[in-house]
């Protein structure tokens, strides 16, 4: 649990620390959160969209942009992370399931779900391995595992090995990158 909290120290610190070396022209918001809510804006250097690979759900980087939120692109299509503790879904409590804010393809069960005290949403595990894909992520000076939506290949978060058990894995995921379905909301699978 120290290490969530320490990675979680370390990702805000590296996101300031950029607001002051940022070279970008157009600076990228982490997160723009109202004025009222936070007072500030948090700008880092722009990562590369996400790569094209050969997804079930496809729509080009025009299309994502009319159907997304400036916010939701900027998480789901730019690998943005959003600020912890300050998101929709960290102390959701409701039950029921988590899909892809991109396509909404089920991933996370509110059944997996638990407080893993960085700020971000955690689960210990999709609802199926299939349901999200893997990629190495070398950004801010660390080698991470990314999560990716594996129908439309948009950016959820990242795992870690400091979840609990049965699996000892914590999909550390953005809310932005997410809409809930409430229980009784679930369409029943015929």
């Amino acid at each position: 649990m120290k290490y969530a909290v320490l990675i979680a120290a370390f990702t805000a610190i590296t996101a300031t620390s950029l607001l002051l070396v940022n070279t970008e022209k157009t600076p990228v918001t982490i997160h723009q959160y109202d004025k009222e809510q936070a007072g500030i804006e948090m700008v880092a250097a722009r990562q590369d969209t996400t790569p094209e690979e050969d997804y079930p759900f496809k729509k080009t980087e025009a299309e994502w942009k009319e159907i997304l939120t400036s916010k939701e692109y900027r998480i789901l299509r730019e690998r943005g992370t959003e600020l912890p503790y300050v998101n929709e879904y960290d102390d959701n409590k409701r039950k029921g399931i988590y899909v892809c804010g991109g396509c909404g393809q089920k991933l996370y069960s509110s059944e997996h779900k638990y407080d893993s005290g960085t700020g971000w949403p955690s689960f210990w595990q999709p609802l199926a391995d299939s349901l999200v894909g893997e990629r190495e992520d070398n950004s801010l000076f660390m080698t991470r595992t990314e999560i990716v939506c594996s129908n439309c290949g948009s950016h959820l978060g990242h795992v870690f090995d400091d979840g609990p058990q049965p699996t000892g894995l914590r999909y550390c995921m953005n809310s932005l990158a997410m809409d809930f379905i409430p229980d009784n909301e679930v369409p029943t699978e015929e």
